[in-house]
């Protein structure tokens, strides 16, 4: 995962924070998924890479998590779930600093109690009219790969590409996006071509990584703010196993949990968040058909099959 997240009582955290308050920090506040969470940091970089992610939440807003990210001799990630606070020191990766952001909000839609609850998947989604795909594996397997592959055929939209909520109803179940924008590897255009005249020229980060625009590289009437769930497909890269398998709700639910639920950035691992998660993937599986795709093919192979769910 590259971090580890201490939890601290709320005590510590006052404790910190006064010490942190002392400094010149920016302030910014984002809106996700109707969570109001503030950001403070004392890199500029972050402070811009935040804007161009996240929609901003008006200042008269109060919120209901915070992230601090400020400079420190090495890196630490603490954590105190009462108040939603986490506070990251030492941080160069502006990807942690987003992922840590999104993973408060989910951590506050679990604890969060209301007759429509919320949840939140680590993984990406493409619309195709109005329904569509979930793409979710482990680190490595070719999520973001794979997704900006089926984004450059006709007739399918850009919902999210790394973290998406999700509304169980009553007959169907609803996507949200997360994010503005998206931060996106710098060599995404030497994978699928079509990109590359679009990323030329973007600002990197240490990590070759850029915020893209992606009304700029997709077109306005490609991007979705909401969709339906037609199937889910699950990534792996492993050798001998079959191309593509169907798998039942029970299976698909064993490789989330073996997996980490494919998502490196849970905050909290208690018994109890355990519970929530594994019954919430239990219903979504029991809702979609879901595909085991195993990505050793090469990325225009595994696209074929990925279109093949879609048709």
């Amino acid at each position: 995962m590259g971090y580890k997240v201490e939890i601290i009582s709320p005590k510590t955290k006052q404790r910190l924070m006064e010490n942190i308050y002392s400094s010149k920090l920016f302030e910014r506040k984002a809106t996700i998924h109707g969570t109001c969470l503030k950001f403070f940091t004392d890199s500029k970089q972050f402070k811009e890479m935040w804007e161009d992610n996240f929609e901003p939440m008006p200042d008269w807003i109060r919120p209901h998590a915070r992230l601090f990210a400020i400079k420190g001799k090495k890196l630490r990630v603490r954590y105190e779930p009462s108040s939603k606070t986490a506070i990251i020191e030492g941080c160069k990766y502006y990807g942690w600093i987003k992922s840590i952001a999104l993973a408060i909000v989910a951590d506050f839609l679990e604890d969060f109690t209301s007759e429509h609850r919320r949840h939140s998947v680590h993984g990406s989604f493409v619309d195709h009219g109005g329904r569509g795909v979930a793409i979710v594996g482990p680190s490595g397997s070719g999520k973001t790969t794979l997704t900006y592959g089926l984004l450059q055929k006709k007739g399918f939209h850009f919902v999210t590409d790394d973290w998406f909520f999700v509304r169980l109803v009553e007959d169907e179940v609803l996507i949200y996006s997360s994010e503005r924008n998206s931060y996106i590897r710098g060599n995404l255009g030497q994978v699928w071509k079509k990109y590359a005249r679009k990323l030329k020229g973007i600002k990197k980060d240490c990590e070759d990584r850029a915020i893209v625009d992606v009304k700029r590289l997709f077109g306005g009437h490609k991007i979705r703010k909401e969709s339906s769930l037609t199937a889910i497909v699950i990534l792996t890269r492993t050798k001998g196993l079959a191309p593509m398998t169907k798998l039942s709700a029970k299976k698909a639910l064993s490789f989330m949990i073996e997996n980490d639920f494919c998502n490196p950035h849970q905050l909290v691992r208690s018994k109890e968040k355990m519970e929530k998660r594994k019954k919430f993937f239990s219903e979504l599986f029991g809702r979609a058909p879901v595909y085991l795709l195993n990505t050793v093919e090469t990325p225009k192979e595994s696209l074929a099959r990925l279109e093949s769910i879609m048709d």
